[in-house]
Order: structure tokens, then C-alpha cells, then sequence
């Protein structure tokens, strides 16, 4: 089962935003492509919900905000307007709903808060996922488990946990937990809840932080309020940089994480509580 036609996508406008020239053919080959060119040209970033505004999951307000307006978001952002991509190219796509691990603590239960989505090529399904933040999927991988896949950036694996997977990336010299799912198909109307809560929640850290984050060819940046990290790939030393205006914080947004900010508010102003 389906959700609604995506009929309305603008693969021509997506494509020059993701800067892919290539086959428009439901492929191994194309998926790989379309889904490194949507990593790197589209950062994870919640400035919506840390300027009180709405997230909508719509496929009008998803194009308008991640193609047109030069913007990113979060996981449920991403994943949803991917998954419209990839079914007008004639995919296969199921939605999955996942538990977050990075940075829960050990044994607590997380909501299923993160989307994924399960891609059939060949009847050979792949995970793929263009919105995790810090350590997102460059690639997609076979759902596979117990073995070590290679992306465009790190190592990736599936473990099995009962009746469950686990998606791990080999981070910082270790095998690091992203999150936990099963294969229970997910429609557009799952997420809706899930959505207002991360986007609006007063405990949730989309609420509270400035988050953000892009991989680029040799690296991946990552911004936490004022901490701005460069994690190269050749595992070299990850470099640190706290910045202390509100200025800098706009040119590093800009600048590294590829977005264009909003204009019609004075975002220095709100910022600047980040670095005070």
C-alpha cells in the first residue's frame, strides 16, 4: 500500500538542487547517486522548531522549503521528501519507524521518533536514510546483518536483536548504536505524532538546541549551539571551534552547512542566545 500520488514533485527542480545529471531509472545505481547528492547539497538543521515555527510533512511544504527556499530539517523532512523522490522514479519504498540510540542512555526505552526507509531493487531490499543528522547514511546499505558495509564515509552494519535491527556506523575507532527498528510498514499519518512532538515539545532538543549537520567529500561538520566540529575521514583529529557571535554562527550555517537563512526575521537576534 501506498500513501497518495507524489504526481506533484518536481524532480527537475530537486535535481538541480542536489546537482545529480544523471539516469532517472528505478537502479542500484541511481538510488546510490541521488541519495550522496542529497546528503551533501541538503543539511539536517531544526531552525524551524527552535524559531517557534512550524514542520510541516506535506510534499508542497517539504519541496518549498528543502528545494526552494535552499533549507534542510530533520529526519522525518528529509526521509519523507527522499521517499516521494524515489517512488516518482518508480522505487519501490517502504517508511520504517525507529528507535534513536546516539546519545540515549544505556537500557531506556527511546520513542520511534527517527524515519527510515526500506528500498526494493531486484527484490534485494536497502536501508536508506538521507536524515540522520551527524552520522546520517552517505549511501544506502543491503539489509544485510552481521556484516561490515562500505559507504562513501564510514563503515556501516545491521545487528540483529530479537526481532529487531540495529543500525551501527564505525565512528571515532568503535562501532557506535544510531538506532533500532523493525520492518513494520509506516504510512504518512505514523509520523504526523511523532512530528508535532519533536518540533514542538518543550522538552525536545529540537526545541531547545541550534542542530545541525552535512557531510562533504572528506569530512562531516556538525554543530551543537556554538560547538562547531570538522570530523575528517581519514581519521585524522577532529577539530573543535566555539564561536562567540551570532555573526559567526549565521556565516558557518551559510557557509558549511549550505543554507540559505530566513529573511523575514532578524535570526542574529535569536542566535545570540547560543552564544551568550
Amino acid at each position: 500500500m501506498q500513501d497518495p500520488s507524489t504526481d506533484s514533485i518536481n524532480l527537475d527542480a530537486y535535481f538541480q538542487r542536489i546537482g545529480y545529471r544523471g539516469e532517472r531509472t528505478p537502479t542500484l545505481q541511481t538510488l546510490e547517486a541521488i541519495h550522496y547528492g542529497h546528503t551533501q547539497a541538503i543539511a539536517f538543521e531544526n531552525l524551524n522548531p527552535l524559531l517557534g515555527q512550524p514542520v510541516h510533512l506535506d510534499l508542497i511544504s517539504l519541496q518549498q522549503k528543502l528545494v526552494d527556499a535552499g533549507r534542510g530539517g530533520y529526519c522525518l523532512e528529509h526521509n519523507s521528501l527522499f521517499r516521494s523522490v524515489l517512488i516518482a522514479l518508480g522505487f519501490q519504498v517502504i517508511s520504517l519507524a525507529a528507535r534513536v540510540l546516539w546519545g540515549a542512555p544505556e537500557g531506556v526505552i527511546t520513542p520511534r521518533s527517527h524515519m527510515a526507509l526500506i528500498v526494493h531493487i531486484d527484490n534485494e531490499p536497502y536501508i536508506a536514510d538521507v536524515g540522520f543528522g551527524g552520522l546520517t547514511l552517505t549511501t544506502p546499505i543491503r539489509l544485510t546483518p552481521e556484516i561490515q558495509q562500505s559507504t562513501s564515509h564510514e563503515l556501516f552494519r545491521l545487528i540483529k536483536a530479537e526481532d529487531d535491527y540495529i543500525m551501527q556506523a564505525y565512528f571515532a575507532q568503535k562501532w557506535r548504536s544510531l538506532y533500532r527498528f523493525d520492518l513494520q510498514p509506516q504510512y504518512p499519518p505514523d509520523f504526523e505524532v511523532s512530528n508535532w512532538y519533536v518540533s514542538t515539545h518543550p522538552k525536545s532538543k529540537f526545541v531547545n538546541s541550534l542542530i545541525a549537520a552535512r557531510p562533504d567529500v572528506d569530512c562531516r561538520y556538525a554543530l551543537r549551539n556554538n560547538r562547531f566540529s570538522i570530523h575528517p575521514l581519514d581519521n585524522g583529529e577532529t577539530e573543535h571551534h566555539i564561536l562567540t557571535t551570532a555573526k559567526e554562527l549565521c556565516t558557518v550555517l551559510t557557509n558549511e552547512f549550505r543554507l540559505k537563512l530566513p529573511a523575514n526575521i532578524d535570526i542574529e537576534d535569536i542566535l545570540q542566545w547560543f552564544v551568550e
